[in-house]
Formats: C-alpha cells, structure tokens, sequence
C-alpha cells in the first residue's frame, strides 16, 4: 500500500479533514445567505480532502498505521514485523 493519501502527521491531517469538511458544508449551508455563490467553495473542500470524503478517510487510515507495520523481503520469504518487534508474523 502506498502514502498516497497520508498526510506527514496527524494534526496536519485533522486540520486538513476541518478545512474540508468545513467548506463542503458551508458551501451547501450558506446557500439561502449568499447564494449561488457559495457553491465555489466545493473544489475547495475537494481539493483539501484531496478529491473526496472517502479518499481523506483512507488517507487517515494510512497516517494512522503509518510505521506500525513494517514487511520486508529476504530470500524470497515475506515478514511483517509490528512496530519495532523481533517477531515477525507472516506476510500475504
């Protein structure tokens, strides 16, 4: 699995998920105060969830997990090592 999504810490991450969320509901709330115009605030939203709701929940997935599991191959076997630990467990 890739970092595609991931952000480089977890406060950065919540702040961007606020922002997003944030504006893809102002821009749906703030409709009957300004109009029309508040739809502009939509690619905001997308564009700080980085293209949808679900893509910035895997993104929180893989901040979340990042460094806890770690596979490395050798000799053609897998191992999945959990955050620092000897034991290794086997990998798919």
């Amino acid at each position: 699995m890739s970092d595609d999504f991931a952000s480089a810490s977890m406060v950065e991450h919540l702040l961007r998920g606020g922002a997003g969320f944030g504006a893809l509901i102002g821009s749906i709330a703030l409709i009957p105060a300004v109009g029309p115009i508040s739809l502009f605030l939509l690619p905001v939203g997308l564009v700080a969830l980085r293209g949808c709701p679900l893509c910035w929940t895997i993104g929180l997935m893989q901040t979340l997990s990042r460094g806890k599991l770690q596979r490395s191959c050798d000799d053609g076997r897998c191992r999945l090592t959990v955050g620092g630990h000897d034991t290794p467990q086997a990998a798919p």
